[in-house]
Protein backbone atom coordinates (compact mmCIF):
# COMPACT_ATOMS: atom_id res chain seq x y z
CA UNK A 1 0.00 0.00 0.00
CA UNK A 2 1.28 3.34 -1.14
CA UNK A 3 1.99 5.89 1.83
CA UNK A 4 -0.70 9.22 1.64
CA UNK A 5 2.57 11.52 3.19
CA UNK A 6 4.22 13.28 1.66
CA UNK A 7 1.71 13.79 -0.79
CA UNK A 8 4.55 14.86 -3.36
CA UNK A 9 6.64 11.64 -4.48
CA UNK A 10 9.68 10.54 -5.60
CA UNK A 11 10.71 7.97 -8.18
CA UNK A 12 13.44 5.80 -7.40
CA UNK A 13 16.64 7.27 -7.47
CA UNK A 14 15.30 10.76 -7.70
CA UNK A 15 15.55 13.83 -5.34
CA UNK A 16 12.74 14.25 -3.54
CA UNK A 17 10.34 17.29 -4.85
CA UNK A 18 10.32 20.58 -3.67
CA UNK A 19 9.59 23.93 -4.87
CA UNK A 20 12.11 25.62 -6.95
CA UNK A 21 12.61 29.57 -6.01
CA UNK A 22 16.24 30.57 -7.00
CA UNK A 23 19.47 28.74 -5.60
CA UNK A 24 16.97 26.82 -3.23
CA UNK A 25 14.24 24.33 -3.08
CA UNK A 26 11.23 24.80 -0.31
CA UNK A 27 9.91 21.41 0.94
CA UNK A 28 6.23 22.14 3.09
CA UNK A 29 5.86 19.38 5.70
CA UNK A 30 3.42 16.50 4.30
CA UNK A 31 3.63 17.72 1.24
CA UNK A 32 7.26 17.30 0.33
CA UNK A 33 8.20 15.19 3.25
CA UNK A 34 6.66 13.07 6.09
CA UNK A 35 6.32 14.65 9.71
CA UNK A 36 8.70 12.01 11.78
CA UNK A 37 7.94 11.74 15.22
CA UNK A 38 11.06 10.25 16.40
CA UNK A 39 12.19 13.72 15.22
CA UNK A 40 9.61 15.93 17.06
CA UNK A 41 10.49 14.23 20.00
CA UNK A 42 14.37 14.59 20.18
CA UNK A 43 13.40 18.43 19.17
CA UNK A 44 11.14 18.62 22.05
CA UNK A 45 13.99 18.25 24.46
CA UNK A 46 17.27 19.15 22.22
CA UNK A 47 16.41 22.15 20.87
CA UNK A 48 14.80 23.81 24.16
CA UNK A 49 18.31 22.67 25.34
CA UNK A 50 20.27 24.21 22.91
CA UNK A 51 18.50 27.40 22.63
CA UNK A 52 18.41 28.01 26.33
CA UNK A 53 22.03 27.90 26.48
CA UNK A 54 22.42 30.02 23.69
CA UNK A 55 19.56 32.47 25.70
CA UNK A 56 21.51 31.89 28.91
CA UNK A 57 24.79 33.41 26.86
CA UNK A 58 23.35 36.21 25.10
CA UNK A 59 21.52 37.43 28.46
CA UNK A 60 24.78 37.22 30.40
CA UNK A 61 26.70 38.97 27.72
CA UNK A 62 24.04 41.68 27.35
CA UNK A 63 24.07 41.95 31.42
CA UNK A 64 20.21 41.04 31.76
CA UNK A 65 21.25 38.71 34.62
CA UNK A 66 22.31 42.10 36.56
CA UNK A 67 19.45 43.87 39.05
CA UNK A 68 20.50 46.98 38.06
CA UNK A 69 19.40 46.17 34.54
CA UNK A 70 16.74 44.50 34.68
CA UNK A 71 15.35 47.51 36.94
CA UNK A 72 17.02 49.96 35.05
CA UNK A 73 14.45 48.40 31.78
CA UNK A 74 11.11 48.02 33.86
CA UNK A 75 11.39 44.32 33.99
CA UNK A 76 11.04 41.76 36.95
CA UNK A 77 13.74 38.73 36.98
CA UNK A 78 11.28 36.71 35.30
CA UNK A 79 10.04 39.19 32.58
CA UNK A 80 13.54 39.92 31.98
CA UNK A 81 13.68 35.98 31.06
CA UNK A 82 10.44 35.71 28.74
CA UNK A 83 11.58 38.95 27.32
CA UNK A 84 14.80 37.14 26.66
CA UNK A 85 13.15 34.18 25.06
CA UNK A 86 12.42 35.93 21.94
CA UNK A 87 15.85 36.38 21.21
CA UNK A 88 15.18 32.10 21.01
CA UNK A 89 12.32 31.82 19.67
CA UNK A 90 13.46 34.38 16.42
CA UNK A 91 16.77 31.75 15.97
CA UNK A 92 14.43 28.79 15.95
CA UNK A 93 12.73 30.11 12.85
CA UNK A 94 16.31 30.56 11.51
CA UNK A 95 17.39 27.33 12.64
CA UNK A 96 14.53 25.92 9.89
CA UNK A 97 15.59 28.11 7.21
CA UNK A 98 18.30 25.50 5.97
CA UNK A 99 16.28 22.29 5.65
CA UNK A 100 12.94 24.55 4.28
CA UNK A 101 15.21 25.99 1.63
CA UNK A 102 16.99 22.93 0.67
CA UNK A 103 20.45 23.13 2.82
CA UNK A 104 20.28 19.15 3.92
CA UNK A 105 21.85 20.23 7.48
CA UNK A 106 21.03 20.06 10.99
CA UNK A 107 22.19 24.17 11.66
CA UNK A 108 23.21 25.08 15.01
CA UNK A 109 25.65 27.69 16.37
CA UNK A 110 29.73 28.25 15.80
CA UNK A 111 30.45 26.69 18.79
CA UNK A 112 34.33 27.26 18.15
CA UNK A 113 34.13 31.06 17.60
CA UNK A 114 31.78 31.74 20.73
CA UNK A 115 34.92 31.91 23.20
CA UNK A 116 36.75 34.23 21.16
CA UNK A 117 33.26 35.99 20.70
CA UNK A 118 33.13 36.55 24.34
CA UNK A 119 36.50 37.51 24.20
CA UNK A 120 35.98 40.24 21.56
CA UNK A 121 33.45 41.57 23.75
CA UNK A 122 34.98 42.37 26.88
CA UNK A 123 36.64 45.06 25.24
CA UNK A 124 33.47 46.76 25.60
CA UNK A 125 32.05 46.96 29.48
CA UNK A 126 28.79 45.07 30.16
CA UNK A 127 25.73 47.70 29.02
CA UNK A 128 24.28 50.29 31.34
CA UNK A 129 20.92 50.60 30.53
CA UNK A 130 20.32 53.66 32.66
CA UNK A 131 23.00 55.27 31.57
CA UNK A 132 22.29 54.13 28.22
CA UNK A 133 26.17 52.95 27.67
CA UNK A 134 24.81 49.83 25.22
CA UNK A 135 28.53 49.84 23.87
CA UNK A 136 29.03 46.05 23.44
CA UNK A 137 25.55 45.24 21.92
CA UNK A 138 26.91 47.57 19.28
CA UNK A 139 30.20 45.85 19.01
CA UNK A 140 27.75 42.17 18.53
CA UNK A 141 25.48 43.93 15.29
CA UNK A 142 28.54 45.09 13.82
CA UNK A 143 30.22 41.72 14.23
CA UNK A 144 27.20 39.47 12.86
CA UNK A 145 26.45 41.67 10.61
CA UNK A 146 30.46 41.09 9.16
CA UNK A 147 30.28 37.64 9.65
CA UNK A 148 26.98 37.37 7.76
CA UNK A 149 28.51 39.51 4.88
CA UNK A 150 31.78 37.15 4.95
CA UNK A 151 28.80 34.23 4.45
CA UNK A 152 27.51 36.23 1.40
CA UNK A 153 30.48 36.98 -0.44
CA UNK A 154 32.74 34.26 0.61
CA UNK A 155 29.94 31.48 -0.85
CA UNK A 156 29.18 33.75 -3.84
CA UNK A 157 32.26 34.30 -4.98
CA UNK A 158 34.53 30.90 -4.08
CA UNK A 159 37.05 33.29 -2.20
CA UNK A 160 36.41 31.32 0.97
CA UNK A 161 37.86 28.17 -0.24
CA UNK A 162 40.88 30.27 -1.48
CA UNK A 163 41.01 32.54 2.08
CA UNK A 164 41.29 29.16 4.13
CA UNK A 165 43.87 27.64 2.07
CA UNK A 166 46.38 30.43 1.91
CA UNK A 167 46.04 30.40 6.03
CA UNK A 168 49.09 28.86 7.43
CA UNK A 169 48.24 25.90 8.85
CA UNK A 170 50.07 26.43 12.20
CA UNK A 171 47.80 29.96 12.68
CA UNK A 172 44.93 28.09 11.72
CA UNK A 173 45.88 25.59 14.34
CA UNK A 174 46.55 28.15 16.63
CA UNK A 175 42.93 29.79 16.38
CA UNK A 176 41.16 26.27 17.08
CA UNK A 177 43.62 25.83 19.58
CA UNK A 178 43.07 28.44 21.61
CA UNK A 179 39.19 28.57 21.38
CA UNK A 180 39.56 25.18 22.90
CA UNK A 181 41.44 26.98 25.75
CA UNK A 182 39.60 30.20 25.98
CA UNK A 183 36.71 27.47 26.69
CA UNK A 184 38.27 25.57 29.39
CA UNK A 185 39.03 28.94 31.01
CA UNK A 186 35.35 30.05 30.84
CA UNK A 187 33.98 26.61 32.58
CA UNK A 188 36.57 27.01 35.40
CA UNK A 189 36.36 30.55 35.81
CA UNK A 190 32.64 31.87 35.53
CA UNK A 191 30.47 27.96 35.34
CA UNK A 192 32.07 25.87 38.39
CA UNK A 193 32.03 28.30 41.05
CA UNK A 194 27.86 29.08 40.42
CA UNK A 195 27.49 24.81 41.18
CA UNK A 196 30.79 23.04 41.34
CA UNK A 197 29.67 19.33 41.26
CA UNK A 198 27.02 19.66 38.78
CA UNK A 199 29.61 21.15 36.24
CA UNK A 200 32.38 18.87 37.05
CA UNK A 201 29.75 15.68 36.96
CA UNK A 202 28.24 16.69 33.72
CA UNK A 203 31.32 17.70 31.88
CA UNK A 204 32.71 14.32 32.99
CA UNK A 205 29.40 12.84 32.05
CA UNK A 206 29.82 14.08 28.17
CA UNK A 207 33.30 13.08 28.36
CA UNK A 208 32.51 9.52 28.90
CA UNK A 209 29.82 9.42 26.50
CA UNK A 210 31.74 11.47 23.92
CA UNK A 211 35.03 10.32 23.70
CA UNK A 212 35.90 7.42 25.97
CA UNK A 213 36.91 4.35 23.51
CA UNK A 214 35.70 1.52 25.64
CA UNK A 215 32.37 3.05 25.73
CA UNK A 216 32.63 3.59 22.16
CA UNK A 217 33.11 -0.12 21.65
CA UNK A 218 30.19 -0.65 23.49
CA UNK A 219 28.02 1.36 21.63
CA UNK A 220 29.07 -0.54 18.00
CA UNK A 221 27.60 -3.91 19.50
CA UNK A 222 24.59 -2.40 21.53
CA UNK A 223 21.63 -1.00 20.08
CA UNK A 224 20.71 0.84 23.24
CA UNK A 225 24.40 1.94 23.70
CA UNK A 226 24.77 3.45 20.34
CA UNK A 227 21.57 5.19 21.03
CA UNK A 228 22.68 6.86 24.11
CA UNK A 229 25.99 7.67 22.59
CA UNK A 230 24.33 9.30 19.58
CA UNK A 231 22.23 11.78 21.91
CA UNK A 232 25.43 13.33 22.65
CA UNK A 233 25.45 15.78 25.70
CA UNK A 234 21.80 15.07 26.36
CA UNK A 235 22.53 12.67 29.06
CA UNK A 236 24.37 15.17 30.90
CA UNK A 237 22.10 17.41 30.09
CA UNK A 238 19.38 15.25 31.74
CA UNK A 239 21.51 14.82 34.69
CA UNK A 240 21.62 18.72 35.13
CA UNK A 241 17.82 18.83 35.31
CA UNK A 242 16.42 16.15 36.99
CA UNK A 243 19.15 14.54 39.55
CA UNK A 244 20.88 18.47 39.75
CA UNK A 245 18.43 19.65 41.46
CA UNK A 246 17.26 16.93 43.93
CA UNK A 247 21.18 15.20 45.27
CA UNK A 248 23.30 18.12 44.51
CA UNK A 249 20.89 20.75 45.34
CA UNK A 250 23.30 23.68 43.75
CA UNK A 251 20.56 24.64 41.46
CA UNK A 252 16.45 25.27 41.96
CA UNK A 253 13.81 23.15 41.18
CA UNK A 254 12.07 24.34 38.14
CA UNK A 255 9.11 26.70 38.52
CA UNK A 256 6.61 25.63 36.18
CA UNK A 257 5.13 27.87 33.84
CA UNK A 258 1.92 27.29 31.49
CA UNK A 259 1.02 28.70 28.56
CA UNK A 260 2.49 29.61 24.94
CA UNK A 261 6.39 31.43 24.93
CA UNK A 262 4.99 35.10 25.34
CA UNK A 263 6.85 37.40 22.71
CA UNK A 264 8.13 40.91 23.14
CA UNK A 265 9.53 41.90 19.74
CA UNK A 266 8.83 45.68 19.97
CA UNK A 267 10.67 45.29 23.56
CA UNK A 268 14.11 43.57 22.04
CA UNK A 269 13.45 45.81 19.04
CA UNK A 270 13.44 48.97 20.68
CA UNK A 271 16.42 48.22 23.54
CA UNK A 272 18.74 45.65 21.54
CA UNK A 273 18.73 46.10 17.64
CA UNK A 274 19.53 49.09 15.33
CA UNK A 275 15.82 50.02 15.23
CA UNK A 276 16.30 50.95 18.96
CA UNK A 277 20.19 52.22 19.78
CA UNK A 278 21.37 53.30 16.40
CA UNK A 279 23.49 51.87 13.56
CA UNK A 280 27.07 50.84 14.90
CA UNK A 281 29.77 53.17 14.30
CA UNK A 282 32.15 52.77 11.96
CA UNK A 283 34.90 51.89 14.64
CA UNK A 284 32.69 48.83 15.43
CA UNK A 285 32.98 47.50 12.33
CA UNK A 286 36.50 48.05 11.72
CA UNK A 287 37.48 46.22 15.54
CA UNK A 288 35.36 43.03 14.10
CA UNK A 289 36.76 42.44 11.30
CA UNK A 290 39.93 40.11 12.01
CA UNK A 291 37.12 38.43 14.62
CA UNK A 292 34.57 38.07 11.62
CA UNK A 293 37.14 36.58 9.19
CA UNK A 294 38.77 34.48 12.19
CA UNK A 295 34.63 33.05 12.98
CA UNK A 296 34.46 32.20 8.78
CA UNK A 297 37.89 30.35 8.91
CA UNK A 298 36.31 28.19 11.76
CA UNK A 299 32.80 27.50 10.22
CA UNK A 300 34.33 26.54 6.85
CA UNK A 301 35.17 23.75 7.99
CA UNK A 302 31.80 23.01 9.18
CA UNK A 303 30.99 23.15 4.87
CA UNK A 304 33.39 20.43 4.11
CA UNK A 305 31.98 18.11 7.42
CA UNK A 306 29.03 18.47 5.73
CA UNK A 307 29.58 17.57 2.86
CA UNK A 308 31.59 14.42 3.87
CA UNK A 309 27.99 13.40 6.28
CA UNK A 310 25.57 13.82 3.45
CA UNK A 311 27.67 11.67 1.12
CA UNK A 312 28.17 9.25 4.05
CA UNK A 313 24.42 8.90 4.57
CA UNK A 314 23.30 8.68 1.23
CA UNK A 315 25.59 6.26 -0.28
CA UNK A 316 23.42 3.69 1.61
CA UNK A 317 20.30 5.37 0.27
CA UNK A 318 20.40 4.67 -3.61
CA UNK A 319 16.62 5.30 -3.65
CA UNK A 320 16.89 8.78 -3.52
CA UNK A 321 19.56 11.74 -4.45
CA UNK A 322 20.23 14.38 -1.50
CA UNK A 323 22.33 17.62 -3.06
CA UNK A 324 24.70 19.39 -0.58
CA UNK A 325 25.75 22.47 -2.49
CA UNK A 326 28.52 24.91 -0.19
CA UNK A 327 27.10 27.78 -1.64
CA UNK A 328 23.66 27.54 -0.95
CA UNK A 329 24.55 26.53 2.68
CA UNK A 330 26.59 30.11 2.69
CA UNK A 331 23.99 31.70 1.74
CA UNK A 332 21.37 29.98 4.10
CA UNK A 333 24.27 31.05 6.88
CA UNK A 334 24.07 34.66 5.67
CA UNK A 335 20.32 34.95 5.93
CA UNK A 336 20.60 33.81 9.15
CA UNK A 337 23.40 35.79 10.83
CA UNK A 338 21.80 38.78 8.85
CA UNK A 339 18.58 38.37 10.08
CA UNK A 340 19.74 37.97 13.73
CA UNK A 341 22.01 41.09 13.73
CA UNK A 342 19.14 43.27 12.23
CA UNK A 343 16.38 41.75 14.42
CA UNK A 344 17.90 40.30 17.83
CA UNK A 345 21.81 40.01 17.94
CA UNK A 346 22.67 36.27 18.84
CA UNK A 347 25.65 35.89 20.70
CA UNK A 348 26.68 32.37 19.47
CA UNK A 349 25.81 33.42 16.12
CA UNK A 350 24.83 31.15 13.37
CA UNK A 351 26.30 28.13 12.05
CA UNK A 352 25.66 26.27 9.11
CA UNK A 353 25.93 22.94 11.34
CA UNK A 354 25.06 21.18 14.76
CA UNK A 355 27.22 17.58 13.67
CA UNK A 356 25.29 15.72 16.57
CA UNK A 357 22.30 16.67 15.75
CA UNK A 358 22.86 15.78 11.88
CA UNK A 359 25.03 12.96 12.61
CA UNK A 360 21.83 11.30 15.14
CA UNK A 361 19.16 11.68 12.09
CA UNK A 362 21.26 10.45 9.62
CA UNK A 363 22.26 7.14 11.22
CA UNK A 364 18.34 6.52 11.66
CA UNK A 365 17.84 7.84 8.13
CA UNK A 366 20.08 4.73 7.00
CA UNK A 367 18.66 2.38 7.84
CA UNK A 368 16.12 2.45 4.96
CA UNK A 369 12.90 3.63 3.73
CA UNK A 370 10.50 2.14 6.81
CA UNK A 371 12.28 4.25 8.35
CA UNK A 372 12.62 7.26 6.83
CA UNK A 373 10.96 7.62 3.27
CA UNK A 374 12.78 10.60 2.66
CA UNK A 375 16.36 12.63 3.77
CA UNK A 376 13.91 15.95 4.56
CA UNK A 377 11.51 13.98 6.73
CA UNK A 378 14.40 13.98 9.31
CA UNK A 379 15.91 17.36 9.16
CA UNK A 380 12.96 19.74 8.51
CA UNK A 381 10.95 18.06 10.94
CA UNK A 382 13.92 18.06 13.19
CA UNK A 383 14.14 22.27 13.41
CA UNK A 384 10.38 22.36 12.57
CA UNK A 385 9.67 21.01 15.71
CA UNK A 386 12.53 23.01 17.45
CA UNK A 387 10.02 26.14 16.68
CA UNK A 388 6.97 24.84 18.29
CA UNK A 389 9.23 23.53 20.94
CA UNK A 390 10.39 26.83 22.09
CA UNK A 391 6.80 28.16 22.08
CA UNK A 392 5.60 25.62 25.07
CA UNK A 393 6.36 27.28 28.10
CA UNK A 394 6.02 24.85 30.62
CA UNK A 395 8.53 22.77 28.82
CA UNK A 396 11.42 26.02 28.45
CA UNK A 397 10.48 26.41 32.36
CA UNK A 398 11.18 23.08 33.17
CA UNK A 399 14.74 23.37 31.72
CA UNK A 400 15.20 26.94 32.73
CA UNK A 401 17.20 26.39 36.25
CA UNK A 402 19.79 24.19 34.17
CA UNK A 403 20.41 26.93 30.97
CA UNK A 404 24.16 28.05 32.87
CA UNK A 405 25.05 24.21 33.82
CA UNK A 406 24.37 23.64 29.30
CA UNK A 407 26.35 26.47 28.39
CA UNK A 408 29.46 24.83 30.69
CA UNK A 409 28.69 21.43 29.01
CA UNK A 410 29.09 22.83 25.98
CA UNK A 411 32.20 25.19 26.69
CA UNK A 412 33.66 22.15 28.35
CA UNK A 413 33.19 19.83 24.90
CA UNK A 414 34.21 22.72 23.02
CA UNK A 415 37.60 22.60 25.28
CA UNK A 416 38.53 18.81 24.80
CA UNK A 417 37.35 19.04 20.97
CA UNK A 418 38.90 21.86 20.08
CA UNK A 419 42.30 20.85 21.68
CA UNK A 420 42.15 17.87 20.05
CA UNK A 421 41.62 18.57 16.76
CA UNK A 422 43.80 21.94 16.86
CA UNK A 423 46.70 19.38 18.23
CA UNK A 424 46.01 17.49 14.86
CA UNK A 425 46.02 20.00 12.71
CA UNK A 426 50.13 21.13 13.61
CA UNK A 427 52.38 18.08 11.91
CA UNK A 428 55.38 19.90 12.26
CA UNK A 429 57.45 21.11 15.82
CA UNK A 430 56.99 24.81 14.56
CA UNK A 431 53.48 24.72 13.66
CA UNK A 432 52.72 23.52 17.10
CA UNK A 433 54.65 25.78 18.89
CA UNK A 434 53.17 28.77 17.24
CA UNK A 435 49.55 27.53 17.46
CA UNK A 436 50.60 27.10 20.99
CA UNK A 437 51.85 30.90 21.04
CA UNK A 438 48.70 32.05 19.24
CA UNK A 439 46.28 29.62 21.75
CA UNK A 440 48.13 31.73 24.59
CA UNK A 441 47.20 35.20 23.51
CA UNK A 442 43.94 34.32 22.45
CA UNK A 443 43.50 34.04 26.00
CA UNK A 444 44.65 36.97 27.27
CA UNK A 445 44.53 39.44 24.38
CA UNK A 446 41.51 40.10 21.74
CA UNK A 447 41.01 37.94 18.86
CA UNK A 448 42.49 41.03 16.48
CA UNK A 449 45.82 41.32 18.91
CA UNK A 450 46.36 37.51 19.49
CA UNK A 451 45.93 36.81 15.28
CA UNK A 452 48.96 39.78 14.93
CA UNK A 453 50.81 37.93 17.19
CA UNK A 454 50.16 34.72 15.66
CA UNK A 455 51.38 36.18 12.01
CA UNK A 456 54.37 37.87 13.32
CA UNK A 457 55.42 34.66 15.39
CA UNK A 458 54.59 32.72 11.91
CA UNK A 459 56.62 35.22 9.75
CA UNK A 460 59.38 35.16 11.91
CA UNK A 461 59.29 31.32 12.15
CA UNK A 462 58.12 29.63 8.85
CA UNK A 463 57.99 33.08 6.60
CA UNK A 464 61.43 32.25 5.00
CA UNK A 465 60.87 28.81 4.23
CA UNK A 466 57.25 29.50 2.87
CA UNK A 467 58.95 32.57 -0.02
CA UNK A 468 61.69 29.52 -0.30
CA UNK A 469 58.97 27.20 -1.29
CA UNK A 470 57.28 29.75 -3.26
CA UNK A 471 59.79 30.29 -5.34
CA UNK A 472 60.64 26.83 -5.72
CA UNK A 473 57.38 25.75 -7.27
CA UNK A 474 57.19 29.04 -9.31
CA UNK A 475 60.50 27.86 -10.65
CA UNK A 476 59.01 24.29 -11.24
CA UNK A 477 56.10 25.30 -12.41
CA UNK A 478 57.91 27.64 -15.67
Amino acid sequence: MTEKFPLKKRGYGEEQPGIKFGPFKIRIPLIHHEWQWTECAAAMFLGVACLGAGVTTTMTTFGLNEPANIAALGLTENGAFLMALTFGVLNAVCYYLPSLLGDPVVPGWITPALPLTLKFLEQWSIPDYATGNVDRIKAMIALQMLVALCFLIMGATGIGRKLVECVPMSIKAGIVLGAGITAGVNVFQARMPAAPWTVAIACLLSYLFLFNPSFERKARTSNFWRLVRNQGVVPAQLFAIILAPILLREIPMPQIQWGLTPLSFGFVMEHFTIFGIGFPEMSFFLAAIPSALTTYIIAFSDFVLAKEVVAEATAARPDEIVIFDAGRSNLVSFLRNGIMSVFAPWVPMCGPLWASGLLTITERYKRGYKTMRTYWGGVCTFRASTVIAVMILPLVTLIKPAFAIFFGITMAVQCFACGNIGMRMATTANERGIACVIAAALTFFTPAQALLVGIIVWAVVEGSESVVRFKNRKATAA
